[in-house]
């Protein structure tokens, strides 16, 4: 099945638009991070603009984790690379499976490291990796482009909703290809960057912020967070066991060593907290 990936018209691509700074090189080290500093600010505030397109967003995703489904996202570079971050620390965290949510990155894993070339220029073959997973209508795709066009991302999202799956969006342009087939796209637009087109710098903290609110609500309104605590959370390390006996402590009101005795005994806070109660 082929896939127009063109679209309509030629949004404004202000990802790509000069930078509002000039003679970087002549710069001191100072003036290098004070001039990124100031335009990194600028990030929360457009992230702030999108709020009620994230809502959406999350509740979408709510719903279909809800029914047993699963948040897939699909990038290039940066994108793809915050997204498998995104995706694989939702584990450790929430105490969800591994495969609830999926990162995909164009060019496969080996890109996660090395950029592979023109992997994000085969507007076919994102829906090969999903496909891959079995994807089905009760999941739900998401596309970060940084430029809202980037071919590998406009396709699979294409595909995924000819095939009934729900698709939503994280670019950094308005109008773009990646946002028109989006059923809820998230628009935040930052703008040029410090070195012009470099959009692993604002762009990338935006879509960074972006997927720690999308997955953090999430598991929230799935009930992973008691009060303000990870209590599903593994406890995969030293740091994390000691976390999670101060959060036993914290809850029931109870000394370090009984604490300690209850999440042995009974593997997760959640768990040692209902035993107790």
């Amino acid at each position: 099945m082929s896939v127009n990936t063109t679209p309509h018209h030629s949004p404004p691509v202000s990802t790509e638009s000069p930078s509002l700074f000039n003679h970087l090189e002549t710069l001191s080290t100072r003036e290098l991070l004070a001039g990124i500093n100031s335009v990194d600010q600028t990030v929360p505030q457009v992230v702030a603009r999108a709020l009620p397109q994230i809502e959406a967003l999350v509740e979408a995703t709510v719903v279909r984790l809800q029914r047993g489904g699963r948040l897939f996202y699909i990038g290039a570079g940066t994108s793809g690379r915050l997204g498998i971050l995104d995706a694989s620390e939702c584990p450790p965290t929430f105490g969800v499976p591994a495969g609830l949510v999926v990162g995909i990155i164009a060019g496969g894993d080996s890109a996660i490291r090395k950029a592979v070339e023109n992997a994000e220029d085969d507007p076919q073959q994102a829906w090969r990796d999903l496909a891959a997973y079995t994807i089905t209508a009760d999941d739900i795709l998401v596309g970060i482009a940084a430029s809202g066009r980037t071919p590998y991302v406009v396709g699979g999202m294409a595909l995924a909703r000819r095939h009934g799956i729900a698709t939503g969006c994280i670019v950094c342009n308005p109008d773009s290809a990646v946002a028109a087939v989006a059923d809820y796209p998230v628009e935040v637009v930052t703008g040029p960057e410090f070195v012009t087109g470099s959009t692993r710098l604002k762009a990338g903290t935006a879509q960074k912020l972006v997927l720690n609110m999308l997955t953090t609500a999430t598991m929230i309104r799935l009930g992973k967070v008691k009060g303000n605590k990870m209590v599903d959370m593994q406890l995969s390390n030293l740091k994390l066991v000691d976390r999670g006996e101060k959060m036993i402590m914290d809850e029931l009101g109870i000394e370090q060593d009984e604490a300690a005795s209850l999440l042995k005994q009974h593997g997760s806070v959640r768990a040692a907290i209902e035993a107790r109660k």
